[in-house]
């Protein structure tokens, strides 16, 4: 039977879930092609990774900038529920400046800090990275 023209569908709503104040957290340091960072990863109480900071050696500049807005739009998406799998799919393979040698010997490459961030928590944060 054809949908009737007045019967609307619920909108989806999303539902953030916060950290809470006080979490238990992680920090890796990294070096991509000399470009040092650490990497922050906070978690929900029950373990689950729920945000992510990067912090350059170089505040102020531009790598910064756009690294913290990565972290920010990549830490909202894992609250507003986008799985941490379905979050290395999208961002691991990226491909852009700095690129390079790595200090990490399980990531001996990185095409860009959005592709190591993505393949760290592959590594260590889902079942993609264990295979």
């Amino acid at each position: 039977m054809p949908d009737e023209p007045d019967k609307k569908e619920p909108p989806m709503v999303a539902t953030r879930q916060a950290l809470p104040a006080t979490r238990s957290s992680v920090t890796h340091k990294f070096v991509i092609n000399g470009h040092e960072g650490y990497l922050t990863v906070g978690f929900h109480a029950d373990g689950r990774p729920g945000e992510i900071f990067i912090k350059m050696s170089k505040e102020g500049s531009t790598i910064s900038g756009m690294s913290q807005a990565f972290c920010r739009a990549f830490s909202l998406a894992l609250q507003f529920g986008l799985t941490m799998d379905e979050a290395v799919v999208r961002f691991k393979g990226m491909r852009f400046e700095p690129m390079g040698a790595t200090n990490n010997p399980d990531i001996p490459e990185a095409l860009s800090i959005v592709d190591y961030v993505a393949r760290f928590m592959e590594l260590h944060f889902t079942g993609l990275g264990r295979g």
